[in-house]
């Protein structure tokens, strides 16, 4: 049976979510699942506002037949076009052959590429700025490229004042009855994944991130209809503040993360001492991550979230301790920067971990390595608990002022 909410007057939400997919994109875990979210617009002229994964093809084709009450399908707008939101294109052209496709250049180029279908005489092709009208609804497209496709754009409804935002503003997270971002509490339990979706899924791309931002800045935004996660018509404002932040790699908050990657023990014993040495400097935001058993996803969020980062690493075959430099290949792949980054190293006859990541992060942007790194030779001696005892002090101060 179907699941099909309705936004406010002729707009509905007919997506799925998936609860059984262990991993988005085979890359990153999502233990609550993830949203498809498709919409629909029952004017004079019926707008479909993208489709689905194939996984939640069955119910949502469902929803639309029900939604759509044996009215015909006019036009589909295609913001983006990877396939967990276009795999079941073709299914929906099939279905509806008189449907028109509604994308840029590059959208249609892309549906060539991904399937065989002939679209001669079914596509209405849209650049920057150019406008469809369905009767009450008039809609206004602007292109997004690399947020986090080259091809996605968004869709804003001039009426009722609704961006149709494609992959930007989404998170990870099935939804559970309650569509609107208003019926849940967000920060305490929505928050994580949607920073962990955004660092991870569109991190790289802050500058056409911005890009976007400033051009959104420019209309008036009542909702946000996203194509994961919840919708926004509520304090808008306060997500778009964490998407400035995040596009800008400006740090969420002043806070310390202490990330460990240890064989033996001895490099987390330092990476412990440190932590309880800030804690009683009276730094409350401090969390420690061992490298090799949390999925390198959450590290690159937290490392987005705060502002002071600690790399604690042993030295493994000479270079650096395999988890922790795959860590750190990540970061330098999604562009961070702006941060205050010290280094523990650890080395039982050759202490090489600090100098390579350091190497690592010349060539990162805007990464200020502190002074005060420490260099164990197998544990922690007096003199390392003294230098652990300064490093805490020298963070502390930057923190707490």
């Amino acid at each position: 049976m179907h699941c099909v909410a309705n936004i406010h007057d002729d707009l509905y939400w007919l997506g799925a979510s998936d609860r059984r997919l262990a991993k988005f994109e085979n890359v990153f875990p999502v233990p609550r699942g993830v949203s498809y979210n498709s919409y629909l617009v029952l004017d004079e002229k019926t707008v479909l506002m993208d489709t689905v994964d194939k996984a939640v093809g069955e119910r949502f084709f469902e929803n639309l037949e029900f939604a759509l009450a044996g009215r015909s399908l006019d036009y589909v707008v295609v913001n983006h076009m990877e396939p967990d939101h276009c795999a079941t294109l073709g299914d929906l052209l099939h279905r509806w052959p008189q449907v028109q496709v509604v994308g840029n250049a590059k959208t249609i180029t892309m549906i060539g590429q991904f399937f065989d279908f002939d679209l001669t005489g079914r596509t209405v092709v849209v650049k920057e700025g150019d406008t469809l009208t369905t009767g009450r609804h008039t809609f206004t497209f602007l292109m997004a490229p690399m947020v986090h496709w080259p091809e996605t754009m968004v869709t804003y409804d001039n009426v009722d004042k609704t961006l149709f935002s494609a992959d930007a503003f989404g998170t990870f997270g099935a939804l559970n009855g309650n569509i609107f971002a208003d019926q849940v509490n967000f920060e305490r339990d929505w928050l994580d994944d949607a920073r962990r979706y955004y660092t991870n899924i569109v991190g790289k791309y802050g500058t056409q991130v911005q890009s976007l931002l400033k051009r959104a800045a420019e209309l008036e935004i009542q909702c946000i209809c996203p194509l994961h996660g919840p919708i926004w018509r509520e304090n808008i404002a306060w997500f778009v503040e964490k998407y400035q932040r995040w596009s800008t790699y400006t740090p969420e908050e002043k806070a310390v993360a202490i990330f460990c990657g240890s064989i033996y023990g001895h490099t987390e014993n330092a990476a412990e001492i440190l932590a309880f040495r800030l804690a009683e400097r009276g730094v409350k935001n401090v969390v420690l991550y061992d490298v090799s058993h949390v999925d390198v996803s959450e590290l690159v969020s937290e490392a987005f979230r705060c502002s002071h980062l600690v790399l604690a690493s042993a030295t493994y075959n000479g270079g650096i301790y395999t988890p922790m430099e795959d860590f750190l290949r990540d970061l330098e792949c999604h562009g961070l920067r702006n941060r205050s980054v010290a280094i523990i190293d650890n080395g039982t006859w050759a202490a090489r971990a600090g100098m390579l990541m350091g190497k690592i992060l010349e060539d990162m942007k805007e990464m200020r390595v502190m002074e005060g790194s420490v260099s164990l030779k197998s544990s922690v001696k007096e003199p390392q608990r003294r230098s652990l005892e300064a490093l805490a002090d020298a963070i502390a101060d930057e923190i707490l002022h």
